[in-house]
């Protein structure tokens, strides 16, 4: 320990001669004193490491947990730490570099098992005082004259105690931040792995552990598309409580969401890529067992910004239906106007159906539409909006009249007009699901 054998005058206003050089050899007594008394304690390296391992027992609640599940290992962990530092006391310069290394390798250790640091420091500061207390009962035992000796070389004894302990804590915070992102690689590529089917049999049980659901858990996924890039993680908001991991691709931010199934316990150990002190944005996946039991309720709940489109698609079983969540979640995705919104696959099937087959559903509009682009553009889009409003208002003139503000008259005239440009019957149900299914390919398909 070099502090041990620095000459303390230099920190001192300068001292008449006589009494530095007295100050002097008492430094060197003090030192010589430390050393015979830590020469004693390192015969007995031994004796100290299983009273200190008996103390973290009684006064540390995580090593005793250590302890019980494996005692020789903690035992040799001390003995290790004891025998190099003590030694360091007496052969700072040969011992000093060892004692550094052990500590630090006990601090990296440590956080790889989940031991908390406060935990960590308290043991070796219960190792410094036991320590230092071995060297005052041993001189006072041998050489009681010479325990005022000690005073001096106190603050040495001690700094070199906090000095290790900073060791300790540098070495234990580095393997957490090496620790954590393992972990955030690990779950970015098993989320993309799921979310692209690509998945294997053997990696789900992996899988569901990391993520803390159960293999055969009922999932969502979620596709969300901001018109201008998001700074901060995903461009919706989902209600308080919903168990969700976010995982962005260049085409959309994608969200792997747990529909908690009443009748099971949550998994522990759930992990998450989103939280706001972590990664990319908020709730762990099985933090939550209370999250929606169906779609609709969490669709509900969704807060999207203006312009950011939504898509959520139907729920699959299973961690390895993942991908085909994510594929009826770009469905959905597709089946959102490009305006914005939050579209709800189970509630929009037919639009589905014709993004699913754009070609055909160009191929649709075109048939059924046609014959309204040989009319003034203006003429044509009034049609178009009084027929997609009639169909919202679920056939309702008298309703499409009061959301467009007219006369009930006004409307069955557009609707009649333009069933003899098309050659379609409103009437029929078969023209209707054609026309509905058409003006539907008009407004997610066409530029």
């Amino acid at each position: 320990m070099s502090n041990l054998v620095r000459s303390r005058v230099r920190a001192v206003p300068a001292p008449p001669a006589a009494p530095h050089r007295s100050r002097s050899l008492l430094d060197a007594e003090a030192i010589a004193v430390l050393h015979r008394a830590a020469q004693v304690l390192l015969d007995d390296v031994a004796g100290l490491t299983t009273i200190l391992v008996s103390e973290l027992r009684e006064q540390e609640p995580a090593y005793r947990a250590a302890i019980d599940a494996d005692a020789s290992e903690v035992w040799q962990e001390v003995h290790q730490s004891l025998r190099h530092n003590v030694a360091s006391l007496i052969r700072p310069r040969e011992c000093r570099d060892i004692a550094r290394r052990t500590s630090r390798a006990i601090g990296a250790y440590r956080a790889e098992q989940g031991i908390p640091l406060d935990a960590v420091l308290h043991a070796f500061r219960i190792g410094g005082a036991m320590v230092w207390q071995g060297l005052v009962d041993e001189t006072a035992r041998r050489h009681p004259e010479d325990v005022r000796l000690l005073v001096h070389v106190a603050a040495d004894v001690w700094n070199f105690v906090d000095e290790h302990c900073a060791v300790v804590t540098d070495a234990y915070r580095e393997t957490e931040r090496r620790m954590e992102w393992r972990r955030e690689n690990r779950l970015r590529l098993t989320t993309a792995a799921l979310l692209d089917g690509t998945a294997r049999i053997t990696d789900l049980p992996d899988a569901s552990s990391l993520l803390g659901v159960p293999q055969d858990g009922r999932f969502v996924v979620i596709a969300a598309v901001a018109p201008h890039p998001h700074p901060a993680g995903p461009p919706v908001t989902l209600p308080p409580g919903v168990p969700v991991v976010w995982h962005s691709t260049p085409e959309a931010e994608l969200g792997i969401v747990h529909l908690a199934d009443p009748d099971r316990p949550p998994a522990d150990g759930a992990h998450s890529l989103d939280d706001p002190a972590g990664a990319p944005g908020g709730e762990e996946l099985a933090a939550a067992p209370a999250a929606p039991l169906d779609p609709a309720a969490l669709a509900a709940g969704v807060e999207a910004a203006p312009g950011v489109r939504v898509g959520i698609g139907s729920v699959v079983v299973g961690l390895a239906a993942i991908g085909e969540g994510r594929r009826l979640a770009g469905t959905a995705l597709r089946a959102c106007p490009r305006t914005g919104g939050v579209v709800l696959l189970d509630d929009h099937l037919p639009a589905a159906v014709v993004v699913s087959s754009p070609d055909l559903g160009r191929a649709l509009a075109e048939r059924v539409l046609g014959p309204l682009y040989g009319i003034d553009p203006a003429d044509r889009d009034l049609l178009v909006d009084t027929l997609t409003v009639w169909f919202e208002a679920e056939g309702s003139a008298q309703r499409a009249a009061t959301r467009l503000y007219c006369h009930r008259n006004t409307v069955l005239n557009r609707l009649r007009r333009f069933e003899q440009l098309t050659g379609r019957s409103l009437s029929r149900p078969s023209d209707v699901v054609e026309v509905s299914l058409a003006l539907t390919a008009r407004r997610l398909l066409e530029s």
